[in-house]
């Protein structure tokens, strides 16, 4: 019996060995990379995650945020991937990072989105939205695709840059709906879309909602149509294009914690349960709802895995039948 009593105490107290042998951890700060400039919906989510999560993790626990951006976020995504796999250096991982551009630029994104890192949690999602400006004759995503199609080549549209996750929705879009043609005009960030879509420089736009909210709200241009499968609650009247007769489409932003490959298990779980208790509370759900961003607070390790491996996939379809190729 004594036997058996060792032998279950040792088969529980496996997947913690290799956080044992490294000491207490956290014994210094989590540095929480965001590989982006300061501000935006990525931002605000991390630090909000950031600020609770460091006390869930013990008596040492600190999360600081820090903002390595460049290069499409693949800079502060590769320098997490080198960092050691101790626990003390995670990353947010979003479309663009482990999506978009590792799909569009193979060959010149220095790591694989999904080999190349550790999973840990999904932390939220948020719809894209297609927008028009306040003068558009286009009331819904039905009208805007029958003048597309009445009048190829002859509009444009923006997104947030090429290889952002609003040049793919824009793709899909146009291959949804039997492959529709118009220009493409990238601009440097969200805030240059918003403002173009103001301007009515471009006749839509495609943008996650969380950069679009607010102006839309003010009136200074309309949202018409969502990339989710169901409506939003801050904008319930808009219809998702899937109501609008683009069955095949759907797409939404996402924000994930990652790691370097080969993190210790155990120290995965405890940042996993840290972040899903956070993004459980009301205040945070609240503070993110607000901005466009559904907490997520329900994944695994194993959950998030499978949904970037999902994600690069349809990205790299979407690529392939857009026929696209871009030289960074």
């Amino acid at each position: 019996m004594l036997t058996r009593r060792l032998a279950l105490a040792a088969f529980t107290a496996a997947p913690f060995a290799s956080l044992h042998a490294q000491g207490a951890w956290p014994d210094r700060v989590v540095s929480f990379t965001i590989p982006f400039p300061p501000g935006g919906s990525a931002d605000l989510l991390a630090r909000l995650v950031a600020d609770r999560m460091g006390p869930l993790l013990g008596a040492n626990g600190r999360v600081v945020v820090e903002n390595r951006a460049g290069a499409g976020g693949t800079i502060g995504s590769d320098l997490v991937r080198r960092a050691p796999a101790d626990g003390h250096a995670i990353l947010l991982g979003t479309p663009s990072t482990h999506g978009t551009v590792p799909a569009l630029q193979p060959d010149t994104t220095p790591y694989d989105p999904v080999a190349d890192f550790t999973p840990i949690a999904i932390l939220g999602r948020a719809p894209i939205a297609l927008a028009v400006p306040t003068n558009s004759p286009h009331r819904d995503p039905q009208a805007l695709i029958a003048w597309l199609r009445a009048n190829p080549g002859a509009g444009s549209w923006g997104s947030s840059g090429s290889g952002s996750v609003g040049h793919l929705a824009g793709e899909l879009m146009n291959l949804s709906a039997g492959g529709l043609r118009a220009e493409h005009i990238p601009y440097r960030g969200g805030a240059p879309l918003v403002e173009a879509l103001t301007k009515g420089e471009v006749q839509y736009g495609w943008e996650p909602l969380g950069s679009m909210a607010a102006a839309a709200r003010d009136g200074l241009f309309r949202i018409i149509g969502m990339g989710t499968p169901a409506r939003h609650p801050l904008f319930p009247d808009v219809p998702t294009m899937q109501e609008a007769g683009v069955a095949d489409f759907a797409a939404s932003t996402w924000n994930v914690m990652l790691g370097p490959k080969g993190m210790p298990p155990a120290i995965v779980t405890r940042l996993n349960a840290a972040a899903n208790q956070v993004l459980a509370m009301e205040d945070v759900k609240a503070r993110l709802a607000s901005a466009g961003i559904d907490a997520v607070s329900d994944s695994t390790p194993d959950s998030t895995g499978a949904f970037i491996a999902g994600e690069f996939t349809k990205f790299k379809d979407i690529v392939s039948r857009a026929r696209l190729n871009l030289a960074r």
